[in-house]
């Protein structure tokens, strides 16, 4: 059924999920695309035995039974978004590797990247790969970290086993180089690659839960303002900017976009790729 179709008081109990969701997750649906919610909050109202939206409201608002936080990871898990694959908009790491990396290493200090939305881990793996093809872990201390708020895409990137999907951009040469062959047609990351990657469990909206991570000099947060509202956005970019050094790199999506939303970073051309760069002088 649309959700325009819906009897008015089950429609605004929607509404209330809809702001409540977006207040805890970040992400964010309007009229357009509430059915998806919908359809993805019905089944899990369905396996929790639950018919009234607003209980189910009640439940994530306010908890029953220690139960609260348990559905908040059924939440996020169920609507998450784990479209993602190896050597995915690649010009912005190889300007990392190219030109970044090299920028940093001669401050003779340790360089921190965060993927700060890893999802099933095949963002922060390229990254190590092509840090990894350059030799830059032989020559600076390096360390990457990557989160995700969905605990089912986390405990796939630890895992670190991939199918014939992940692999559309990738050649065959790399893959043979960087993963082994497993079971039923997939693919296990060399464990040397694998253990460059720090995981944890970080939800952007958690402020407590990523101040620390947006100390990174670098960050990749791809492809997730396209889900979030205006003022989710604000609310992250001002955490990073307050924490991240000068100077920081932040690497989004080719469809998102800092311009109505702060003018604390500069979207420059590094390296054939755009990056917004948080710095207060000419670095």
């Amino acid at each position: 059924m649309n959700y325009k179709d819906r009897a008015p008081l089950r429609q605004q109990a929607f509404v209330l999920l809809r702001d409540l969701i977006s207040q805890r997750t970040g992400i964010h649906f309007d009229d357009s695309n509430m059915d998806l919610m919908i359809d993805k909050i019905d089944t899990l109202m369905s396996e929790r035995g639950i018919d009234s939206v607003i209980d189910y409201y009640y439940l994530l608002k306010y908890g029953q039974n220690g139960t609260g936080e348990d559905e908040w990871s059924n939440v996020l898990n169920a609507l998450s978004v784990r479209e993602t694959f190896f050597w995915r908009e690649f010009d912005q790491i190889k300007a990392l590797v190219d030109v970044i990396i090299p920028r940093l290493s001669e401050r003779n200090a340790p360089i921190t990247i965060w993927s700060a939305a890893c999802a099933t881990g095949e963002e922060p793996l390229t990254i190590a790969m092509a840090l990894d093809q350059r030799g830059w872990f032989q020559r600076v201390p390096i360390e990457i970290f990557a989160s995700d708020a969905s605990t089912a895409a986390l405990c796939a990137a630890r895992a670190g086993i991939y199918r014939d999907r992940s692999f559309r951009s990738l050649s065959s040469e790399l893959r043979s180089r960087y993963f082994t062959p497993f079971e039923n047609g997939r693919w296990k990351v060399d464990p040397g690659i694998h253990s460059k990657i720090r995981w944890s469990r970080a939800n952007l909206m958690v402020e407590s839960e990523i101040i620390d991570l947006a100390r990174a000099q670098i960050i990749f947060c791809r492809n997730v303002f396209i889900y979030f509202s205006s003022a989710n956005i604000r609310r992250t970019v001002n955490v990073f900017s307050d924490r991240m050094p000068d100077p920081g790199f932040l690497c989004l999506g080719a469809a998102e976009s800092l311009l109505k939303f702060t003018t604390d970073f500069d979207l420059r051309e590094i390296g054939g790729a755009f990056v917004y760069v948080k710095s207060l002088g000419d670095n």
